[in-house]
């Protein structure tokens, strides 16, 4: 099972957002931080070691983060997303932004879940051969 940590400032709306579209990937165990001092949950070296891949919505995040727990981050992945703190909770903009730049860093990405629904199986089906086409 992979571990993944989302990252904001406050952890109020980008963060938990990504937390909640992704807790259900096959594969994966989601939890959600933020890098400042008064995010409802705040990073701690305890999140960072239990994660074995971090996604920060910002590369100021990026920064703090590495500039505040470097001993922690040796040895993880950190990717940044590039979304700009101008979305609410679970807005359905920051949903397609997250459905578009998460997945290919996650396990079983290019396949639809066994127990998908019909039109989940033919846009996973058109990706790959999108790729094949791009290769």
């Amino acid at each position: 099972m992979l571990k993944i940590l989302f990252v904001c400032a406050q952890n109020r709306l980008r963060s938990p957002t990504a937390e909640q579209v992704f807790a259900q990937w096959p594969g994966v165990e989601t939890a959600s931080a933020g890098i400042n001092r008064d995010a409802s949950v705040p990073v701690s070296p305890e999140l960072l070691a239990w994660a074995d891949l971090i996604f920060v919505m910002e590369r100021r995040h990026r920064s703090k983060l590495s500039h505040t727990f470097r001993p922690q981050l040796r040895g993880k992945r950190i990717i940044c997303l590039d979304i700009p703190d101008e979305f609410d909770y679970m807005d359905e903009g920051l949903i397609r932004l997250l459905k578009a730049r998460v997945p290919r860093h996650l396990p079983a990405s290019r396949v639809a879940p066994v127990s998908a629904e019909p039109d989940a199986v033919e846009p996973a089906i058109r990706a790959i051969g999108d790729e094949l086409d791009e290769s």
